[in-house]
């Protein structure tokens, strides 16, 4: 005599509520994020004319290192214990300068470092000029 019980378990599990709440937890998080972070690109804005404004004067100074380890501020050699003073100069009075560091690959990182040093001595801001890789 076989007992067979009346009450059988579906071992089934319904997969189309839970792909509903995913994706609309997907979109949720989608719309929350675009709000959070705008997208700054899409701003068009209309700058204001000004017949009183002042062009803004040369705020930048290039330091370059070859080679053979020779200094050029702006094109025109430099020698190294010359540079902080040449570079104090030309910082003298000016609001927020920048120096542009321009250095060959084979320039040793001690001699960049020194050019760096005098820059933080003087607390200007300083750029490391690279080629974009390709």
């Amino acid at each position: 005599m076989a007992i067979r019980s009346r009450n059988k378990v579906n071992a089934k599990f319904e997969m189309s509520s839970m792909t509903d709440l995913v994706f609309l937890l997907l979109i949720f998080f989608m719309l929350i994020t675009t709000l959070i972070v705008p997208n700054v690109n899409t701003l068009k804005l209309v700058l204001p004319n000004s017949n009183t404004a002042k062009p803004t004067e040369n705020l930048t100074v290039s330091v370059a290192i070859n080679e053979n380890l020779e200094y050029f501020m702006d094109g025109q050699p430099v020698v190294f214990d010359q540079l902080e003073g040449n570079l104090s100069n030309f910082v003298a009075g000016k609001t927020d300068p920048v120096v542009v560091l321009h250095t060959a690959n084979s320039v040793p990182v001690e001699n960049v470092v020194k050019v760096m040093d005098i820059v933080n001595r003087l607390k200007v801001k300083m750029v490391l000029a690279t080629n974009p890789e390709k």
